[in-house]
């Protein structure tokens, strides 16, 4: 297993861990991990990695080491995020963006709105989530009010082998010792027998702001940056999975220079259960 290393950057009213692999002198390589994950999961795909890149991957706000915002999480806070962090680790060339899920449309957004920043974008299961009609307003808002009366929290486990184990149930293609080094990236030990998850359980919270489809192909328009999009085979629940193919067709027209993969016997954490296959497509794709 390739060594990483932790730092912490006080930025934007928040203290960011950003977890990093190999040489700083090589390459850069940014991995964005989805929502509810942390950047220790990439850990599998970096391993398979055969060339020497500086890997670099943030806990986002409010998941794994990062800290938490005090008045919740709001989409445009991620751009941001990002935009500091490429700041930081690559000042002066554009950079390499491999997204998943949430991370993808983080990634391909962010290529939208500063073009000049982005050489290669991948989005790995991140092609945005269901669209949404304004008429869809006034039951958000009165979800998003009732979850408002209380603090959200998530189950306590007993052990990490009791969230192990549940993380094999959501996912049988977890190896034990995979699902073993999720449950401890993702969670720690708060007391005895008790193990509770790094991330603010507000990410449960219904957003009560309509996700509109419409407003990220409008940035996606604006992305120069050669990207491809990789898609699970198995992938199940996921936003564009409710779209006609007209209305994909959309989302994948809006790329001027655009291309796709698949991956076979893989979910939506496709990073979790085919590494090697993510590690290639990455190693083929960005240069």
């Amino acid at each position: 297993m390739k060594p990483s290393h932790s730092t912490f950057h006080p930025f934007n009213g928040l203290r960011h861990h950003v977890r990093t692999w190999g040489d700083p002198a090589a390459p850069p390589l940014f991995l964005l991990h989805g929502w509810m994950d942390a950047a220790a999961s990439f850990q599998f795909v970096v391993d398979a990695l055969q060339r020497d890149w500086h890997v670099i991957a943030p806990d986002w706000r409010g998941c794994g080491l990062s800290g938490w915002a005090p008045n919740g999480y709001w989409f445009p806070d991620y751009y941001a995020d990002l935009e500091t962090l490429l700041n930081i680790y690559t000042p002066e060339a554009p950079a390499r963006l491999v997204g998943h899920s949430m991370g993808g449309v983080i990634a391909c957004t962010y290529a939208g709105l500063r073009p000049q920043r982005v050489a290669q974008v991948m989005s790995l299961e991140g092609f945005g989530l269901a669209r949404t009609s304004p008429d869809d307003a006034p039951e958000r808002y009165r979800r998003w009010l009732d979850e408002m009366a209380e603090e959200p929290r998530f189950r306590i486990y007993g052990s990490f082998d009791a969230l192990a184990a549940r993380l094999q149930s959501d996912n049988p293609r977890l190896t034990p010792e995979k699902a073993q080094f999720i449950a401890r990236a993702w969670a720690h030990e708060t007391a005895t027998d008790k193990i509770e998850l790094l991330h603010d359980p507000r990410h449960k919270r219904t957003n009560p702001v309509l996700y509109r489809m419409e407003e990220l192909i409008a940035c996606w328009r604006l992305c120069t940056a050669p990207t491809q999009w990789v898609f699970a085979r198995d992938s199940k629940g996921t936003g564009y999975l409710e779209d006609t193919p007209e209305q994909l067709a959309e989302r994948k027209n809006a790329f001027s220079d655009y291309q796709e993969a698949w991956i076979d016997d893989a979910g939506h954490m496709m990073h979790h259960d085919q590494p090697e296959a993510v590690s290639r497509l990455i190693e083929n794709f960005i240069e």
